[in-house]
């Protein structure tokens, strides 16, 4: 009898032991797979952002160009409209106030999208010709102001087109091509204002 009962105990501890070790492993496994779950969501979150990654060299110093070139484009514009003798350059400098603003703020909102800070100053060859025409009257003023709107579109269509077909983040190469069409529009103009008013010196 005794035998029996000892058989008996030691057929209980074995089955407590081995349910214990079975809790156990179920236990590490699943902290195993919490752990791997966790490690998982942390590596989607660094991917995350590394797509979100800095723009590249030339993407940053196409920003910060296109920036200071529509600054001067609304502040010489709206000197020409203030300013200009003839009808078609006050006109065309108005339009530059409007189109480069609206172009200005599409551009501040993707700066900021991608953390870039905007430059406030005018471009030092915009500021030199803004001391000049400040200094100019009548067809003067309307000559130099519209000679300078053809060769700095030119400039703009060239570096625009570049960034469309040469750029890396899809934002910013997706804004100078929807901004080129606008751009060959203002050469346009700009080089009918300028039949308009004369090419030549006084």
């Amino acid at each position: 009898m005794k035998n029996i009962f000892a058989l008996f105990l030691v057929a209980v501890l074995a089955i407590s032991v081995g349910c214990s070790k079975t809790k156990g492993s179920e236990s590490r496994n699943s902290s195993s797979s919490d752990s791997q779950a966790a490690t998982g969501m942390g590596g989607g979150d660094n991917s995350q952002s590394a797509s979100n990654s800095q723009l590249s060299d030339q993407d940053r110093s196409f920003i910060m160009n296109a920036a200071k070139g529509g600054k001067a484009e609304v502040e010489l514009g709206s000197m020409a409209n203030q300013q200009g003798a003839n009808s078609v350059v006050k006109q065309f400098g108005q339009k530059m106030v409007t189109d480069h603003t609206d172009i200005d703020n599409r551009l501040q909102q993707i700066a900021q999208q991608k953390g870039v800070t905007l430059p406030t100053d005018l471009p030092e060859d915009a500021q030199s010709l803004k001391q000049q025409l400040s200094q100019a009257q009548g067809q003067q003023f309307d000559r130099s102001y519209m000679q300078n709107m053809v060769q700095d579109h030119q400039k703009d269509i060239a570096e625009f087109q570049k960034e469309a077909s040469q750029g890396q983040d899809p934002d910013v190469k997706n804004f100078a091509t929807t901004t080129l069409p606008i751009l060959q529009e203002h050469l346009q103009l700009a080089q009918s204002a300028l039949k308009a008013v004369g090419s030549r010196g006084q």
